[in-house]
């Protein structure tokens, strides 16, 4: 059987073709395919100042990504995969918003944690410290820009944008798709593969 890769997965929770990405890749790590770490990328962040995604309001984030860091250091990385979990449940499938406190306390209740680490997350300034300095060192060693962001190599390797996919692929193809994705953003003269978008995720976020 081949070794099971390790890859760090960068997320903003605000994303809903993220967020299907993000179960694409919980399959694969089910069928033992990749192991996953779970990371930050701040849209609003990367942003900044762009006068086209200023509706976007990407800053909704903000306490699910302080949240985040709170989990991480309370009950581990592995926590982290389990609260964006729940978190994309609430938002992308049943259409809750994100940047209310009880959507995020839920999420975290769902997760089996502390709901109140959110409100500990936003009185603690380095909650907002550790997401903006785990964005910009994403940045600065790939120049990465969107989400999802797949780093190779438990995080340490080359770091792939996407795949952006509308919906979860079967078992075969979602092995497939790893093989493939993984594959380029190993090749040295591959520089950028992009088309139109399809389809949209069935998913209460985008519809509304």
């Amino acid at each position: 059987m081949p070794q099971t890769e390790p890859v760090r997965f960068y997320f903003d929770p605000i994303c809903p073709w993220c967020y299907q990405t993000s179960r694409w890749i919980r399959r694969l790590a089910e069928l033992e395919v990749v192991e996953v770490d779970w990371a930050v990328f701040s849209l609003a962040m990367a942003n900044a100042g762009n006068e086209e995604m200023r509706d976007k309001q990407h800053d909704r984030s903000e306490r699910a990504l302080r949240t985040v860091m709170a989990v991480r250091e309370r009950h581990g990385r592995k926590a982290v995969g389990e609260f964006y979990a729940q978190l994309g449940q609430r938002v992308h499938e049943r259409g809750e918003p994100l940047d209310e406190p009880a959507t995020v306390e839920a999420a975290l209740a769902d997760a089996g944690l502390d709901s109140g680490l959110s409100e500990k997350a936003m009185s603690d300034s380095s909650t907002k410290q550790s997401v903006a300095a785990e964005h910009q060192a994403l940045v600065e060693r790939t120049r990465s820009f969107g989400v999802p962001t797949i780093v190779l190599d438990g995080g340490e390797g080359p770091a792939i944008f996407g795949p952006v996919i509308s919906r979860v692929p079967s078992d075969g193809d979602a092995i497939e798709l790893w093989r493939h994705a993984s594959w380029l953003a190993r090749h040295e003269a591959f520089a950028e593969l992009k088309r139109e978008r399809m389809d949209i995720p069935d998913l209460e976020s985008v519809r509304h």
